[in-house]
């Protein structure tokens, strides 16, 4: 099956500027990039508007739309053990399936293209990715205290079912990481553990890191170090880590972060909202460690907008550092493409190339927002919006077309929705 997206134009040029070209996708591959008039089993019109890698979500909680708009208002402490924490142990797989649903609309709608995913119930999240087509990397949500066994524990044994059910599935789609859901809720001798099993096995892990003062002072006072650093101790950050917030990270821990490869996930609207503070973006870029983007779950976003996310981030530096130089357009798009795909693991996806998966999201440019079309990287940074998605293309699959789901039936995740969630009284 070959798809011909006819008649784009494209950020990086490759030599092509803004001449129109023809991206022949053949085999979930982008094969050919061309100014040259070429057949295929199917054609998309581009209609002139802009093509670009999709977008990557490296920090979700993807059934937490479930609580979209609920405990509003507080600071993340408050929020996470008096609102959000007695919530959860409400929660139904039936409850995480229609909520897991949503959210994987919400963003293929969104241009989003693959996410990464820390909760329970998590085979119900991994489906939803399955049927709609979009990818995932999943992980059971890991807590544990100083009698904790993991081999014993049912949540390490649920990764081990999910490693078995999913790693690998649909030809590489879908991806089972480790968990450590934070220093503040584990213990030491299974978060050794945890790193030791997922070096063994070659996985990443999913980490909350350094989200608030009071996370980052209060590991300090325990261990007398940085969470960054703890983690460090316990090996854990010789397993590929993709660290989600790191708004307090010190110089040291930069360090220690490029050192073992972490990535770092900057989610800079939940980050705002719960009164978190600022991942220090500019240090941790020139200290070459791999900055990507996550939106967080719906309950402290409250949208999975991956796209306004990068243009909070792209502003939100420059005003807090008075500095309209330290962050750059350019620089933004690799953040929310190459960089998403480089944090979970997928070296042949997040940018448009020949060769790479065909992870492709087509932006209109005819829009009143967009017009005059000077600069491309602008254009996505400070004035498109997500409803200017056009197409969502994944593993050369059209997933959205010009406002109609190809592969889900967005009215029935819509109706589901409200009649499951309804009756979900707090």
């Amino acid at each position: 099956m070959s798809i011909l997206i006819k008649n784009v134009i494209l950020t990086d040029d490759h030599g092509f500027g803004n001449r129109s070209v023809n991206v022949l996708v053949e085999n979930k591959i982008i094969k050919k990039i061309t100014e040259e008039c070429i057949t295929a089993d199917e054609i998309i019109d581009g209609r002139g508007d802009l093509l670009i890698p999709g977008f990557y979500n490296t920090h979700c909680h993807a059934a937490m739309t479930a609580l979209r708009g609920y405990a509003d208002d507080l600071p993340l402490d408050r929020w996470l053990f008096e609102k959000i924490f007695p919530a959860e142990d409400k929660l139904t797989e039936r409850i995480v399936a229609c909520a897991s649903e949503l959210a994987v609309a919400e963003m293929i709608r969104g241009g989003v293209v693959s996410f990464s995913d820390m909760y329970f119930f998590m085979d119900e999240t991994a489906r939803a990715a399955i049927n709609s087509g979009i990818k995932l990397n999943l992980s059971r949500g890991y807590t544990s205290d100083a009698n904790t066994t993991p081999e014993n524990d049912f949540r390490f044994n649920e990764t081990l079912d999910l490693l078995s059910k999913f790693n690998g599935a649909e030809d590489g789609r879908i991806i089972v990481d480790m968990c450590i859901h934070g220093e503040y809720t584990n213990a030491e001798a299974p978060m050794r553990r945890i790193g030791e099993y997922a070096k063994e096995h070659g996985l990443g892990i999913q980490i909350h890191v350094s989200e608030t003062q009071n996370e980052h002072e209060q590991c300090i006072a325990r261990h007398g170090m940085t969470p960054i650093a703890y983690f460090e101790s316990l090996g854990v950050l010789d397993a590929s880590v993709c660290a989600a917030h790191c708004v307090k990270v010190t110089d040291g821990d930069i360090a220690i972060m490029a050192k073992h490869g972490v990535s770092a996930s900057h989610n800079p609207v939940s980050n705002l909202k719960l009164g978190s503070g600022i991942m220090p973006v500019r240090k941790l870029i020139d200290g070459g460690v791999n900055v990507a983007l996550g939106t967080d779950g719906a309950s402290s976003n409250n949208r999975l907008d991956l796209l306004r996310e990068m243009q909070l981030a792209a502003l939100l530096h420059k005003g807090a550092q008075e500095d309209p130089t330290v962050t750059n357009a350019r620089e933004m798009l690799k953040i929310a493409t190459e960089n998403g795909a480089m944090a979970q693991g997928r070296s042949d996806c997040g940018r448009l190339e020949v060769g790479y998966r065909a992870d492709l999201v087509l932006i209109s440019v005819d829009e009143l927002n967009n017009i005059p079309l000077y600069d491309k990287y602008s254009m996505l940074a400070y004035s498109a919006r997500s409803s200017d998605v056009r197409m969502n293309m994944v593993d050369g699959r059209v997933l959205y077309l010009d406002g109609e789901f190809k592969t889900l039936d967005v009215e029935k995740i819509k109706y589901e929705s409200k009649r499951t969630l309804k009756d979900f009284f707090i």
